[in-house]
């Protein structure tokens, strides 16, 4: 069976509520009905959240890599460890996790921010700090896009 996953895209303000919920722009509810999955992100102490078929995908390429290499492991301990399963509720709320919340330092305003196969969640001014150096960075160089192999 091939899963086809719809795709998160733009950037959106919110607030997170002194219980720890968010609320998940209308765009991205259709496709994490089935359910969510909010983990660790990979660098720069955001969140990822994933809709179960997106986190599913991820999850057989990384247990892909042999058991037998030890980093592997070690991210892969990492990685799943700080995993949560989340609903959402009636009003397009998702609870976000204590550890995360502390992990990555979310404070009352957060930006969901659309990376195609997956969401993240980013305290507000950590996001304003990325985007503005990495808008720095691509703004009209299209030098940079052929360095990406595009």
């Amino acid at each position: 069976m091939v899963v086809v996953l719809k795709m998160f895209l733009g950037e959106y303000y919110r607030a997170i509520d002194k219980k720890g919920r968010i609320f998940v722009p209308s765009k991205f509810r259709e496709d994490l009905i089935k359910g969510i999955v909010v983990s660790k992100g990979f660098d720069e102490r955001c969140l990822f959240l994933f809709s179960i078929d997106g986190w599913e995908k991820l999850q057989e390429r990384i247990l892909s890599i042999p058991i037998t290499k030890r980093n592997s492991q070690k991210f892969a301990r990492w990685f799943f460890s700080s995993a949560s399963e989340e609903k959402m509720d009636q009003q397009g709320r998702v609870k976000i996790p204590q550890s995360l919340i502390k992990f990555s330092g979310l404070k009352k305003e957060i930006v969901l921010v659309g990376v195609s196969d997956r969401a993240e969640i980013w305290p507000k001014e950590n996001w304003d700090e990325y985007y503005k150096d990495a808008d720095g960075k691509f703004m009209g160089k299209a030098e940079t896009f052929e360095e990406l192999g595009f």
